[in-house]
């Protein structure tokens, strides 16, 4: 008796795993820095939470399917990275710009929260990248093995593909 099992033989590879773990943590990287500079800057941001907000819950539910080697949320993660790398890059001087005589102090320093910003441009773009090369890994690759059950002394036999 043969029974047939679906493996994923490019999830197997060792530069697919580094890069899903470099995904996963550049998603969470990227939602703990967004959230850092939004509850920092929480008085200063002008309605911008719920953005914020948005984007924090979009990147870790995308970890999250990241790490169960789904492969389709990685150009979404790509297009999210770019739009956010574009924001904190015209967000950044301006907190920099806050930090004088005469405005309003948010909880955290406005210096602080303007190289949090300025730090998200470079991980954004690094996610970017790696979302990139995820997607080109083929993590959907799916090839069919039979494996025949039960031999006497109870182990299955060596991998073979299946014959059409």
């Amino acid at each position: 008796m043969a029974q047939t099992l679906i493996e994923h033989p490019n999830r197997a590879k060792a530069g697919s795993k580094a890069t899903k773990a470099v995904i996963i943590l550049l998603l969470i990287a990227s939602a703990a820095l967004i959230m850092i500079v939004t509850v920092g800057g929480w008085s200063e941001l002008q309605g911008a939470q719920p953005v914020a907000f948005a984007y924090i819950f979009l990147y870790l539910l995308m970890a999250f399917y990241v790490a169960r080697w789904n492969r389709g949320v990685l150009p979404v993660a790509a297009a999210l990275a770019v739009l956010f790398a574009v924001v904190a890059a015209v967000a950044g001087p301006a907190w920099f710009d806050r930090d004088k005589a005469g405005f309003d102090t948010p909880l955290l320093e406005p210096s602080i929260l303007g190289l949090l910003t300025v730090i998200l441009v470079p991980v954004q773009l690094l996610l970017l990248a790696f979302a990139m090369r995820g997607f080109s890994q083929k993590w959907n690759v799916e090839v069919e093995v039979r494996r025949d059950y039960p031999h006497a002394d109870g182990r299955g036999g060596n991998p073979q593909p299946a014959r059409a």
